[in-house]
């Protein structure tokens, strides 16, 4: 489990990467452009997906101040948030090396944003959730550029592992 999470960790970071650079690629009025994804366009759903993982990871560590929003819009400006992004993704990788098997097994509480009714779940499968719940978003940012016109991206694991993890592979 531990060298799944650890690879997931280096594959998000790098499906980030590649998500950014797309969207360095579009106008600002592409950028912004309601296109019907869940939070619209897809500078809201980027700011989600960092919105989200810093809800976590502080559910996780302890650490970082949690915004109290599934839509706040942390940064307006996209390149303070694609260095926040690249921060967020060194964060979450440093972390995952971190785990060990006794941890996995804790049993963490929380109080989720949408129902703020405090929970108490094992850590693994929330793990498993914060990488889930990227490329759930990754897909509808995926599916924003590719409603206006642009190429499609190439975001598969299996792709990573090809390209740029094959350190996991071994």
């Amino acid at each position: 489990m531990l060298t799944h999470f650890r690879m997931l960790a280096d594959y998000n970071r790098w499906a980030n990467a590649r998500l950014y650079a797309a969207a360095r690629e579009l106008t600002e009025a592409e950028y912004r452009e309601n296109k019907g994804a869940f939070f619209g366009s897809l500078h809201h759903t980027l700011n989600h997906l960092l919105v989200a993982d810093r809800v976590w990871m502080h559910r996780f560590t302890g650490e970082g101040d949690p915004p109290a929003a599934l839509d706040a819009v942390l940064f307006d400006d996209r390149a303070a948030m694609q260095a926040a992004r690249a921060a967020e993704d060194r964060r979450i990788v440093g972390w995952c090396d971190g785990l060990d098997d006794d941890r996995l097994r804790t049993v963490i509480t929380y109080t989720p944003i949408t129902r703020p009714v405090e929970m108490s779940q094992p850590l693994a499968p929330l793990v498993a959730h914060l990488f889930n719940h990227q490329t759930h978003h990754r897909g509808q940012c995926h599916m924003t550029l590719t409603a206006l016109g642009k190429p499609s991206l190439v975001l598969d694991l299996a792709h990573f592992l090809r390209e740029d993890g094959a350190r996991w592979l071994q």
